[in-house]
């Protein structure tokens, strides 16, 4: 909930011997303080009770007006960021109302997708000159659009800035991933799988802030382990007894010869599916 409160910063003094007032604006238990550029004797703040009580003199009611209609314009602010973001910056809102917006919406402008796209564009290079695969590609690709889904889902939105994701963000992304994510009616994507796709999405911000695309990785926030599982090895007798197996469908048969090839030759799976007559 936002708190607002004014109080007097009895230490300094102007001219006319009155202390200015300051804003002190408290939410999710952090605060931040800004200047109001308004000024009050201390024994009349004093004596009516930080402008609390009935007031008669009217510079105060004036004064007391001024410092209403700068709580409402805050709150209002507040409002209308809420409904923009999911996490509102006690510094961007005081920002609002110290000038210094300019600055931070230049820092907002790239979208997590607009980065997303941005590392994909520069992989596709990659995959263009041999250097990484397609498969790979199509991962990030991925990435995407289960992003996509968690956003609208989750959120009801199209597309986020980079420097509005949350710590909340992310790990109910990681969630949505885990129980929630569909794809081809499969429910759910296991933890290996999941934690390699925030990684994906780390990487792509690490791109843009090499780029000078964004300042920091949101996704630093993550802290996901893959688990790590003993391998288990075939023996020798158990690899006979598979390739001395014989089926009846042809395309079992070439898939044993194609997984009999990668056992003995240490090539992947893909990339014994990628091998033609020439190699």
């Amino acid at each position: 909930m936002l708190k607002i409160i004014f109080y007097l910063k009895a230490g300094k003094v102007n001219k006319k011997g009155e202390s200015p007032i300051f804003a002190r604006i408290t939410y999710n238990q952090k605060s931040t303080t800004m200047a109001t550029g308004k000024s009050i004797l201390k024994e009349r703040w004093l004596f009516t009770n930080n402008l609390r009580n009935v007031l008669k003199i009217e510079k105060e009611k004036v004064l007391k007006n001024s410092l209403d209609l700068l709580q409402l314009n805050i709150e209002k602010k507040f409002n209308e960021m809420t409904k923009q973001s999911l996490e509102v910056s006690l510094q961007l809102l005081k920002n609002e109302f110290t000038g210094k917006t300019k600055t931070i919406v230049k820092a907002k402008e790239v979208s997590i997708l607009e980065v997303i796209d941005k590392y994909n564009k520069y992989f596709e290079k990659k995959v263009v000159a041999g250097e990484r695969s397609e498969a790979s590609l199509q991962k990030y690709e991925r990435s995407k659009e289960l992003l996509i889904t968690f956003m609208k889902k989750q959120y009801k939105i199209e597309d986020i800035t980079s420097n509005e994701i949350s710590s909340a963000f992310i790990y109910n992304l990681e969630s949505f991933l885990k129980y929630e994510s569909d794809y081809k009616g499969k429910i759910g994507i296991k933890n290996n799988s999941v934690v390699k796709y925030m990684r994906m999405y780390k990487t792509c911000c690490r791109h843009s802030i090499k780029m000078g695309v964004i300042d920091k990785n949101p996704f630093n926030l993550y802290d996901g382990k893959l688990n790590i599982k003993d391998a288990v090895f075939l023996s020798q007798q158990e690899l006979d007894r598979i390739e001395n197996k014989k089926f009846s469908i042809e395309r079992l048969e070439k898939v044993k010869d194609i997984f009999l090839f990668s056992c003995y030759t240490g090539y992947a799976p893909v990339d014994a599916l990628n091998l033609t007559s020439s190699n």
